[in-house]
């Protein structure tokens, strides 16, 4: 959009993007922690919005709407991992339960069930359900930096490749197909789903007949079994 002075629009712009700003907030915080407010993503991504109509340069040949989308989810992603949101009571307990399912898969020869693994960590289904969905949270950012706690690549969303096939393009790519292959099937469809079919999570519940924070659960425990396997 540009003026009658041949200059762009900026304001105009901002209108007609703040949609876009806020689907991706939206996007975002159904794999957060209630503690992460809407309006502070929304907040990042106008930032973000804002730092492409400053950076854009059409003569590289990308549509402002693609250089705009990776810059307000840049912008987003950026904010989370700067104010360091994932509590240390939530990374400790993401760490028990890579541990849980190590030594269930150890000692049954199987991949554990949820009954068995809340067992092993001496917590109700209940409360392994929240501990789930609190640590799915984690495993959706920065998959492209390696968790200094953990040791491996978290999984996130991001604007780069999908993270599955970030894995599988590394030096491991025999250990992650293996890894992946060992997962129960509903959670290995439930990441084919993700990574590569590209659904949102109410398409992805949809399909496996669960609702959308049942499918943060099941993601988050997916990545706890790899995750389990990928450092034994």
């Amino acid at each position: 959009m540009y003026t009658a002075q041949g200059k762009i629009d900026q304001t105009a712009l901002i209108e007609q993007y703040m949609p876009m700003v806020r689907r991706h907030a939206l996007s975002l915080q159904v794999r957060l922690p209630a503690s992460v407010e809407l309006d502070d993503l929304i907040q990042a991504g106008m930032l973000g919005l804002l730092d492409a109509l400053g950076r854009y340069d059409d003569s590289h040949g990308a549509s402002f709407s693609t250089y705009a989308n990776q810059r307000i989810r840049g912008a987003m992603i950026d904010e989370l991992r700067s104010r360091d949101w994932m509590p240390r009571s939530v990374r400790r307990s993401a760490r028990a339960l890579d541990q849980a399912v190590r030594r269930l898969e150890q000692q049954l020869g199987r991949a554990p069930d949820e009954r068995e693994i809340a067992r092993e960590m001496g917590v109700s289904s209940d409360d392994y359900h929240r501990l789930l969905a609190d640590a799915n949270n984690g495993f959706l950012l920065a998959y492209d930096e390696s968790d200094s706690e953990n040791g491996i690549p978290s999984v996130a969303e991001s604007s780069s490749p999908s993270p599955l096939a970030a894995l599988l393009d590394s030096d491991n790519r025999a250990s992650v197909m293996a890894a992946i292959d060992a997962l129960p099937e509903r959670e290995k469809l439930l990441l084919g789903l993700y990574y590569q079919e590209e659904l949102n999570l109410k398409e992805i519940g949809a399909v496996l007949g669960v609702s959308e924070s049942r499918v943060c659960q099941l993601h988050s425990q997916a990545v706890a079994r790899l995750r389990s396997r990928l450092n034994p």
